[in-house]
């Protein structure tokens, strides 16, 4: 910590009561207790700095870590050098690591861990911070199989560390909004939810395969450890750095790159948990004409649908929410005024209720009853939900005061790991399309698809494990 702790005998000397007195007599007199007198060992007060480590900082992680960076940034991990280098370099008195599992092992004074790694490792690197007491902050889509997800919101419970996603939308103004203006009846019951991307913005197809070339692997990656737990294969630029999405052994498609972004709020406002039923449509590929390619698994569909049925819950009605991504879209609302655009950039999300629609951008910002005559007409309910400060771009310094003892983070594992497994579920949906798939969540079970029931449980290389 950056703060120097007195030596053993003269912290055993200071009180609470000493300091309140202290404080009382003379406000010219500075002092931060020690962290041991206040909480026991674990506890980090407000006045203290975390000490952070990253791991996986070239890319999204390096925005995570800049937005803590009033803390201690003490370790950073990455296994490609050339990619990190920028961050390496802004963060000098860090000390740098390529494997994770030494870092943790060896740096004892690490408090918390943010993880922006390719999909395919948050979850065995995730555990292995949390086994070790450690607070996470792990990028979305949280893990790359529907079990990871379980199994580290159980862990974080057992382990009692503080956690969070990376959907920074939930710590969103236009997410709280969403939630009071549904729960004030604003469009009534909702039976249907439609939820679109740009994504994918990266190139895959199903008809696509794994390169045949082996290039040599760059100097300054470690080929094996971005492998991690996946199976083994020979590096190609195919992969890495970013493209990774596309690959169904890394990433997790459209699905996972924005599906907890898009559809965050309609999994809080709507008060989903698991789907009955999920089932998935993609973009077909013809090699000539009538020459069908059958998908190769490689890499996800162009483009999805996907089709999720929820029950009753919390008296609401059974809501059907649908997911349309690489180009396809729902239906324009005949509300919509002419030239006004569907949700923004990056997707958007419609709530269609008895009583009117409501409509909103990626990370629910710009929440809209539609047409705007009728935004004009509501009558705002009172905020009801605890806004974050600085909303989404809080949402890094939401986790930090949660580390020091403040209110659970917005998107801690207890929220976000169920949230995780219905978003993956689809793309059990997409690997084994034109199949309803029937699910039992609390088992996690696919009960009427053997094949498809193997791809809920991860197979990890030799070598790795939760």
């Amino acid at each position: 910590m950056s703060i120097k702790r007195d030596s053993e005998s003269e912290s055993k000397k200071i009180s609470r009561r000493t300091f309140v007195k202290g404080t009382a007599l003379s406000t010219a007199a500075f002092m931060i207790v020690p962290r041991h007198v206040l909480g026991g060992p674990g506890f980090i007060p407000p006045s203290d700095k975390l000490n952070i480590a990253g791991i996986g900082i070239g890319g999204m992680g390096k925005n995570n870590i800049k937005n803590c960076s009033d803390e201690n940034i003490v370790a950073l991990c990455d296994i490609d050098d050339a990619y990190a280098a920028p961050v390496f370099k802004e963060y000098p008195k860090a000390k740098k690591y390529h494997d994770f599992r030494k870092m943790i092992e060896k740096q004892k004074d690490i408090d918390a861990i943010i993880i922006a790694t390719p999909d395919h490792t948050h979850a065995v690197i995730a555990m292995a911070a949390i086994k070790a007491g450690k607070h996470v902050y792990v990028q979305k889509p949280l893990t790359h199989s529907v079990s990871e997800a379980r199994m580290l919101t159980e862990a974080a419970r057992e382990y009692k560390v503080v956690t969070q996603m990376g959907n920074q939308g939930h710590s969103g103004d236009g997410t709280r909004m969403i939630c009071e203006w549904i729960w004030d009846g604003a469009i009534g019951d909702i039976r249907e939810v439609h939820a679109w991307t740009n994504r994918p913005v990266w190139p895959q197809g199903v008809e696509v395969d794994r390169p045949k070339e082996t290039p040599p692997v760059p100097s300054t990656l470690d080929w094996d450890m971005w492998i991690g737990p996946a199976a083994f294969r020979p590096y190609h630029p195919a992969y890495l750095p970013e493209k990774w999405r596309g690959w169904w052994d890394f990433g997790t498609g459209s699905l996972g790159d924005l599906g907890l972004h898009i559809m965050d709020p309609a999994f809080w406002a709507l008060k989903l948990k698991y789907p009955e039923t999920v089932e998935g449509n993609i973009s077909t590929y013809w090699e000539g004409f009538w020459k069908y390619t059958e998908p190769k698994n490689e890499m996800y569909p162009r483009s999805t649908i996907v089709r999720y049925k929820f029950p009753e819950r919390d008296g609401m009605p059974p809501v059907k929410l649908t997911w349309w991504d690489g180009g396809l879209m729902p239906p324009r609302p005949e509300e919509l005024e002419e030239g006004r655009k569907m949700g923004d950039s990056d997707g958007g999300l419609l709530f269609i209720g008895s009583r009117g629609k409501l409509m909103t951008g990626c990370y629910g910002e710009n929440p809209r009853l539609i047409p705007e005559k009728a935004m004009r007409r509501y009558n705002l309910p009172k905020e009801t939900i605890e806004r974050i400060p600085s909303g989404s771009a809080g949402h890094e310094k939401d986790w930090v005061r949660a580390c020091k003892g403040g209110k659970p983070a917005s998107s801690n594992f207890d929220y976000a790991g169920p949230f995780a497994e219905m978003v993956l579920m689809g793309n059990l949906a997409v690997r084994f399309p034109n199949k309803k798939l029937l699910w039992d969540g609390p088992n996690m079970t696919v009960t009427n698809n053997e094949e498809a029931n193997t791809y809920v449980r991860r197979q990890y290389r030799e070598g790795w494990s939760l």
